[in-house]
Protein backbone atom coordinates (compact mmCIF):
# COMPACT_ATOMS: atom_id res chain seq x y z
CA UNK A 1 0.00 0.00 0.00
CA UNK A 2 1.50 3.34 -0.87
CA UNK A 3 1.99 5.27 1.99
CA UNK A 4 -0.39 8.82 1.33
CA UNK A 5 -3.62 7.40 1.09
CA UNK A 6 -5.98 10.11 -0.11
CA UNK A 7 -10.13 9.84 -0.09
CA UNK A 8 -11.70 12.14 -2.13
CA UNK A 9 -15.83 11.94 -3.18
CA UNK A 10 -18.91 13.34 -4.32
CA UNK A 11 -20.71 15.33 -0.99
CA UNK A 12 -22.88 12.55 0.76
CA UNK A 13 -20.78 9.18 -0.20
CA UNK A 14 -19.22 9.39 3.36
CA UNK A 15 -15.77 10.51 2.36
CA UNK A 16 -14.88 11.40 5.92
CA UNK A 17 -16.23 8.08 7.40
CA UNK A 18 -14.26 5.97 5.01
CA UNK A 19 -11.16 8.15 5.52
CA UNK A 20 -11.41 7.71 9.01
CA UNK A 21 -11.90 3.40 8.93
CA UNK A 22 -9.10 3.38 6.37
CA UNK A 23 -6.76 4.76 9.01
CA UNK A 24 -7.49 2.26 11.58
CA UNK A 25 -7.32 -0.47 9.12
CA UNK A 26 -3.66 0.84 8.08
CA UNK A 27 -3.00 0.91 11.95
CA UNK A 28 -4.26 -2.18 13.09
CA UNK A 29 -1.27 -4.65 14.23
CA UNK A 30 1.03 -2.39 15.72
CA UNK A 31 1.01 0.37 12.58
CA UNK A 32 1.02 3.88 13.37
CA UNK A 33 -1.17 6.28 10.59
CA UNK A 34 -2.07 9.71 10.73
CA UNK A 35 -5.66 10.62 9.71
CA UNK A 36 -5.70 14.49 7.52
CA UNK A 37 -8.31 16.75 7.50
CA UNK A 38 -8.18 20.03 5.37
CA UNK A 39 -11.45 21.31 5.10
CA UNK A 40 -12.00 22.41 8.80
CA UNK A 41 -14.61 20.63 8.98
CA UNK A 42 -14.12 18.98 12.46
CA UNK A 43 -15.48 15.04 10.79
CA UNK A 44 -13.15 13.61 12.51
CA UNK A 45 -13.81 14.39 15.63
CA UNK A 46 -17.00 13.69 15.65
CA UNK A 47 -16.01 10.62 14.34
CA UNK A 48 -14.24 9.62 17.10
CA UNK A 49 -16.77 11.22 19.63
CA UNK A 50 -14.28 13.25 21.15
CA UNK A 51 -13.25 17.46 20.89
CA UNK A 52 -12.13 19.29 18.19
CA UNK A 53 -8.91 18.83 16.81
CA UNK A 54 -6.30 21.56 17.16
CA UNK A 55 -3.52 22.02 14.80
CA UNK A 56 -1.55 19.23 16.33
CA UNK A 57 -0.67 15.74 15.77
CA UNK A 58 -2.85 13.76 18.42
CA UNK A 59 -3.82 10.57 19.44
CA UNK A 60 -7.65 9.93 18.76
CA UNK A 61 -7.82 5.69 18.53
CA UNK A 62 -6.17 2.48 19.31
CA UNK A 63 -6.69 0.21 16.48
CA UNK A 64 -6.96 -3.91 16.66
CA UNK A 65 -3.75 -5.67 17.57
CA UNK A 66 -2.14 -2.09 19.49
CA UNK A 67 -1.73 0.11 16.54
CA UNK A 68 -2.54 4.09 16.97
CA UNK A 69 -4.17 6.41 14.79
CA UNK A 70 -3.04 10.09 14.90
CA UNK A 71 -5.26 12.95 13.61
CA UNK A 72 -4.48 16.54 12.22
CA UNK A 73 -6.76 19.14 11.41
CA UNK A 74 -4.50 21.52 9.03
CA UNK A 75 -5.09 25.33 9.25
CA UNK A 76 -3.90 27.09 6.49
CA UNK A 77 -3.16 29.95 8.43
CA UNK A 78 -0.86 27.94 10.88
CA UNK A 79 0.64 26.11 7.76
CA UNK A 80 1.96 29.43 6.63
CA UNK A 81 3.52 30.62 9.84
CA UNK A 82 4.96 27.19 10.15
CA UNK A 83 6.16 27.73 6.17
CA UNK A 84 7.35 30.88 7.16
CA UNK A 85 9.35 29.97 10.24
CA UNK A 86 10.87 27.16 8.41
CA UNK A 87 12.24 29.03 5.65
CA UNK A 88 12.53 32.15 7.06
CA UNK A 89 12.94 31.92 10.73
CA UNK A 90 10.12 34.31 10.89
CA UNK A 91 9.46 33.41 14.35
CA UNK A 92 7.49 36.51 16.16
CA UNK A 93 7.44 38.55 13.41
CA UNK A 94 5.32 36.04 11.45
CA UNK A 95 2.36 35.66 14.68
CA UNK A 96 2.71 40.02 14.19
CA UNK A 97 1.42 39.10 10.06
CA UNK A 98 -1.53 36.93 11.28
CA UNK A 99 -2.51 40.09 14.04
CA UNK A 100 -2.54 42.49 10.85
CA UNK A 101 -4.52 39.95 8.91
CA UNK A 102 -2.12 38.90 6.12
CA UNK A 103 -1.95 35.73 6.71
CA UNK A 104 -5.63 35.00 6.17
CA UNK A 105 -4.65 37.98 3.36
CA UNK A 106 -2.52 35.62 1.87
CA UNK A 107 -3.96 32.28 1.72
CA UNK A 108 -7.15 33.84 0.57
CA UNK A 109 -6.06 35.89 -2.76
CA UNK A 110 -3.57 32.97 -3.46
CA UNK A 111 -5.41 29.52 -3.67
CA UNK A 112 -2.60 27.85 -4.93
CA UNK A 113 -0.73 28.92 -2.01
CA UNK A 114 -3.21 27.78 0.42
CA UNK A 115 -3.48 24.12 -1.03
CA UNK A 116 -0.24 24.01 -1.02
CA UNK A 117 0.27 24.65 2.26
CA UNK A 118 -2.15 21.67 3.09
CA UNK A 119 -1.03 19.20 0.73
CA UNK A 120 2.66 19.78 1.83
CA UNK A 121 1.86 19.67 5.52
CA UNK A 122 0.62 15.78 4.94
CA UNK A 123 3.62 15.36 2.81
CA UNK A 124 5.56 16.42 4.97
CA UNK A 125 4.50 14.10 7.39
CA UNK A 126 4.66 11.29 5.09
CA UNK A 127 8.56 11.76 4.81
CA UNK A 128 9.10 12.64 8.18
CA UNK A 129 11.57 10.11 10.23
CA UNK A 130 12.94 9.74 13.87
CA UNK A 131 16.19 9.75 14.89
CA UNK A 132 16.20 6.17 14.21
CA UNK A 133 16.01 6.86 10.80
CA UNK A 134 12.65 4.97 10.59
CA UNK A 135 9.38 6.65 9.27
CA UNK A 136 7.49 8.46 12.06
CA UNK A 137 3.76 7.20 10.62
CA UNK A 138 3.65 4.18 8.50
CA UNK A 139 0.97 6.05 6.60
CA UNK A 140 -0.81 9.30 6.47
CA UNK A 141 -4.42 9.33 5.69
CA UNK A 142 -5.72 12.48 4.10
CA UNK A 143 -10.19 13.48 4.20
CA UNK A 144 -9.34 15.36 1.12
CA UNK A 145 -12.00 18.20 -0.47
CA UNK A 146 -14.49 16.31 -2.55
CA UNK A 147 -14.13 14.62 -6.25
CA UNK A 148 -15.36 17.67 -8.10
CA UNK A 149 -11.89 19.41 -6.73
CA UNK A 150 -9.80 16.77 -6.18
CA UNK A 151 -8.02 16.91 -9.24
CA UNK A 152 -6.87 20.53 -9.22
CA UNK A 153 -6.50 20.39 -5.18
CA UNK A 154 -3.80 18.06 -5.89
CA UNK A 155 -2.47 19.26 -9.09
CA UNK A 156 -0.03 22.38 -6.88
CA UNK A 157 2.15 22.16 -9.11
CA UNK A 158 0.03 23.97 -12.13
CA UNK A 159 -1.96 26.07 -9.30
CA UNK A 160 1.26 28.06 -8.08
CA UNK A 161 3.00 28.85 -11.64
CA UNK A 162 1.42 31.80 -12.16
CA UNK A 163 2.65 32.80 -8.17
CA UNK A 164 6.03 31.87 -8.11
CA UNK A 165 8.38 30.38 -10.87
CA UNK A 166 11.10 30.23 -9.03
CA UNK A 167 12.08 30.59 -4.89
CA UNK A 168 10.96 28.77 -1.61
CA UNK A 169 7.23 29.00 -2.91
CA UNK A 170 7.87 26.96 -6.25
CA UNK A 171 10.50 24.36 -4.45
CA UNK A 172 7.65 23.60 -2.02
CA UNK A 173 5.58 22.68 -4.77
CA UNK A 174 7.98 20.61 -6.55
CA UNK A 175 8.65 19.12 -3.61
CA UNK A 176 5.09 18.32 -2.68
CA UNK A 177 4.62 17.14 -6.41
CA UNK A 178 6.98 14.75 -6.08
CA UNK A 179 5.48 12.75 -3.78
CA UNK A 180 1.94 13.52 -5.07
CA UNK A 181 2.80 11.92 -8.64
CA UNK A 182 5.06 8.74 -7.11
CA UNK A 183 4.29 5.62 -5.87
CA UNK A 184 4.43 6.62 -2.48
CA UNK A 185 0.66 8.30 -3.11
CA UNK A 186 -3.11 6.81 -3.74
CA UNK A 187 -5.98 8.52 -4.79
CA UNK A 188 -8.96 6.47 -4.09
CA UNK A 189 -12.93 7.42 -4.79
CA UNK A 190 -15.76 6.75 -2.14
CA UNK A 191 -18.95 6.44 -4.12
CA UNK A 192 -22.74 4.90 -3.84
CA UNK A 193 -24.71 2.27 -6.04
CA UNK A 194 -26.31 5.70 -7.24
CA UNK A 195 -25.71 7.13 -11.18
CA UNK A 196 -24.94 10.73 -9.67
CA UNK A 197 -22.22 9.39 -7.33
CA UNK A 198 -20.81 6.51 -9.97
CA UNK A 199 -20.84 9.03 -12.69
CA UNK A 200 -18.65 11.89 -10.88
CA UNK A 201 -16.54 9.20 -9.53
CA UNK A 202 -15.82 8.61 -13.35
CA UNK A 203 -15.02 12.09 -14.22
CA UNK A 204 -12.95 12.18 -11.19
CA UNK A 205 -11.01 9.05 -12.06
CA UNK A 206 -10.69 10.57 -15.76
CA UNK A 207 -9.23 14.03 -14.62
CA UNK A 208 -6.93 12.49 -11.81
CA UNK A 209 -5.14 10.02 -15.18
CA UNK A 210 -5.20 13.53 -16.88
CA UNK A 211 -3.17 15.11 -14.18
CA UNK A 212 -0.93 11.71 -14.16
CA UNK A 213 -2.17 11.59 -10.45
CA UNK A 214 -2.01 8.01 -9.07
CA UNK A 215 -5.63 6.77 -8.61
CA UNK A 216 -6.12 3.94 -6.03
CA UNK A 217 -9.15 1.93 -5.87
CA UNK A 218 -13.10 2.66 -5.59
CA UNK A 219 -15.06 2.49 -2.40
CA UNK A 220 -18.73 1.89 -2.81
CA UNK A 221 -20.47 2.85 0.42
CA UNK A 222 -23.28 2.74 2.45
CA UNK A 223 -24.31 -0.75 0.49
CA UNK A 224 -27.54 -2.39 1.03
CA UNK A 225 -27.69 -5.69 1.90
CA UNK A 226 -29.30 -8.20 -0.49
CA UNK A 227 -32.60 -10.05 -0.45
CA UNK A 228 -33.37 -11.28 -3.55
CA UNK A 229 -31.33 -12.52 -6.25
CA UNK A 230 -32.26 -13.06 -10.20
CA UNK A 231 -33.60 -16.07 -9.28
CA UNK A 232 -35.97 -15.13 -6.66
CA UNK A 233 -36.59 -11.77 -8.70
CA UNK A 234 -38.26 -13.74 -11.91
CA UNK A 235 -39.81 -15.99 -9.26
CA UNK A 236 -42.11 -13.02 -7.55
CA UNK A 237 -42.76 -11.56 -11.32
CA UNK A 238 -44.62 -14.99 -12.38
CA UNK A 239 -45.84 -16.41 -9.21
CA UNK A 240 -49.83 -15.48 -9.50
CA UNK A 241 -51.21 -13.19 -6.47
CA UNK A 242 -54.04 -15.92 -6.04
CA UNK A 243 -50.91 -18.08 -4.76
CA UNK A 244 -49.59 -15.32 -2.46
CA UNK A 245 -53.24 -14.58 -0.45
CA UNK A 246 -52.82 -18.24 -0.41
CA UNK A 247 -49.32 -18.50 1.22
CA UNK A 248 -49.85 -15.60 3.62
CA UNK A 249 -53.19 -17.30 4.78
CA UNK A 250 -51.37 -20.39 5.43
CA UNK A 251 -48.78 -18.18 7.48
CA UNK A 252 -51.58 -16.81 9.88
CA UNK A 253 -52.61 -13.79 8.38
CA UNK A 254 -56.11 -14.09 8.03
CA UNK A 255 -58.66 -15.46 5.14
CA UNK A 256 -57.18 -15.51 1.64
CA UNK A 257 -60.93 -14.26 0.33
CA UNK A 258 -61.58 -11.13 -1.44
CA UNK A 259 -61.42 -8.00 1.81
CA UNK A 260 -59.38 -10.64 3.71
CA UNK A 261 -56.62 -9.69 5.70
CA UNK A 262 -54.15 -11.39 3.22
CA UNK A 263 -55.94 -10.12 -0.08
CA UNK A 264 -55.30 -6.89 1.35
CA UNK A 265 -51.03 -7.75 1.83
CA UNK A 266 -50.85 -8.81 -1.73
CA UNK A 267 -50.54 -6.17 -3.23
CA UNK A 268 -48.54 -3.96 -0.62
CA UNK A 269 -46.25 -6.84 -1.17
CA UNK A 270 -45.56 -7.38 -4.99
CA UNK A 271 -45.58 -2.95 -5.24
CA UNK A 272 -42.48 -3.53 -2.24
CA UNK A 273 -40.89 -6.28 -4.60
CA UNK A 274 -41.28 -4.42 -7.92
CA UNK A 275 -39.43 -1.16 -6.00
CA UNK A 276 -36.72 -3.50 -4.65
CA UNK A 277 -36.47 -4.99 -8.81
CA UNK A 278 -35.82 -1.55 -9.59
CA UNK A 279 -32.97 -0.82 -7.12
CA UNK A 280 -31.52 -4.11 -7.86
CA UNK A 281 -31.16 -3.06 -11.41
CA UNK A 282 -30.37 -0.06 -10.90
CA UNK A 283 -27.48 -1.20 -8.70
CA UNK A 284 -26.35 -3.89 -10.85
CA UNK A 285 -25.96 -1.02 -13.70
CA UNK A 286 -23.58 1.14 -11.19
CA UNK A 287 -21.62 -1.90 -10.91
CA UNK A 288 -20.85 -2.23 -14.34
CA UNK A 289 -20.62 1.11 -14.88
CA UNK A 290 -17.82 0.99 -11.49
CA UNK A 291 -16.21 -2.36 -13.59
CA UNK A 292 -15.60 -0.76 -16.84
CA UNK A 293 -13.38 1.75 -15.10
CA UNK A 294 -10.89 -0.93 -14.32
CA UNK A 295 -9.95 -0.33 -10.95
CA UNK A 296 -10.18 -2.75 -7.83
CA UNK A 297 -13.91 -1.78 -6.29
CA UNK A 298 -14.52 -2.67 -2.37
CA UNK A 299 -17.92 -2.73 -1.26
CA UNK A 300 -19.17 -1.50 2.83
CA UNK A 301 -21.99 -2.13 4.09
CA UNK A 302 -24.80 0.13 4.97
CA UNK A 303 -25.00 0.24 8.79
CA UNK A 304 -28.56 -0.27 9.89
CA UNK A 305 -28.26 1.43 13.30
CA UNK A 306 -26.49 4.22 11.92
CA UNK A 307 -22.79 5.83 12.00
CA UNK A 308 -21.22 5.32 15.80
CA UNK A 309 -17.36 4.15 16.85
CA UNK A 310 -18.37 0.64 16.86
CA UNK A 311 -19.82 0.90 13.10
CA UNK A 312 -16.53 2.89 12.36
CA UNK A 313 -14.24 -0.43 13.93
CA UNK A 314 -16.16 -2.45 11.98
CA UNK A 315 -15.60 -0.78 8.98
CA UNK A 316 -12.38 -1.07 9.09
CA UNK A 317 -12.28 -5.00 9.70
CA UNK A 318 -14.51 -4.70 6.82
CA UNK A 319 -11.36 -3.14 4.44
CA UNK A 320 -8.79 -5.09 5.77
CA UNK A 321 -11.39 -8.23 5.47
CA UNK A 322 -10.94 -6.89 1.44
CA UNK A 323 -7.28 -6.68 1.67
CA UNK A 324 -7.51 -2.76 1.28
CA UNK A 325 -4.75 -2.50 4.00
Amino acid sequence: MSRLQVVSGKGGTGKTTVAAALALALATEGKRALLVEVEGRQGIAQLFETEALPYEERKIAVAPGGGEVYALAIDPELALLDYLQMFYKMGGAGRALKKLGAIDFATTIAPGLRDVLLTGKACEAVRRKDRSGRFVYDHVVMDAPPTGRITRFLNVNDEVAGLARIGPIHNQAQAVMRVLKSAETAVHLVTLLEEMPVQETADGIAELRAARLPVGRVIVNMVRPGVLDDADLDLVRSVPRAAVAKSLSSAGLGGARRGGTAQRLVDPLLAQADEYAERYALEQEQRAALAALELPVHELPLLAEGMDLAGLYALARGLREQDLS
